[in-house]
């Protein structure tokens, strides 16, 4: 084992969540699209932040092989949640930038950055997921 972070939230949505080391607590609120107060943090927000930062590591770990500057990229992840016929889903979209890189190196880094970034791999085959070049 690499690492453990480790959380507590009580009250869900509408609660209080809390790393183990007490570095970072968050008020949880339900987003005002979902009739909430948006008054808070939401889960999707949390694994929008986690999943780019992520991925944006696996786009340094790999930059160099496809002759490309990895520190120059940003990487924007927007996570969607809606209602399908039965409960909530998630979907993904990634978009992947380096100033000035051409496009096609740039999917081709991308493509290699979502087999290896952990979060890709956790939800793969289980979620949508877009991954496109900007």
């Amino acid at each position: 084992m690499a690492y453990v972070a480790r959380a507590t939230t009580k009250g869900g949505r509408d609660g209080r969540a809390v790393l183990e080391d007490g570095k970072l607590a968050l008020a949880m609120a339900l987003p005002k699209d979902m009739g909430g107060s948006g008054e808070g943090h939401n889960p999707e927000q949390l694994f929008a932040l986690g999943w780019s930062s992520c991925f944006g590591q696996a786009i340094l770990l790999l930059a160099k092989k496809h002759g490309l500057d990895g520190s120059a990229a940003k990487v924007t992840c927007a996570i969607e949640i809606d209602k399908d016929a039965t409960s909530f889903a998630l979907k993904a979209d990634i978009a992947v930038s380096i100033p000035g890189a051409d496009k096609a190196k740039v999917k081709a880094l991308a493509d290699d950055a979502h087999q290896i970034c952990p979060y890709s791999k956790a939800t793969r085959n289980n979620i949508p997921v877009t991954l496109s070049v900007v």
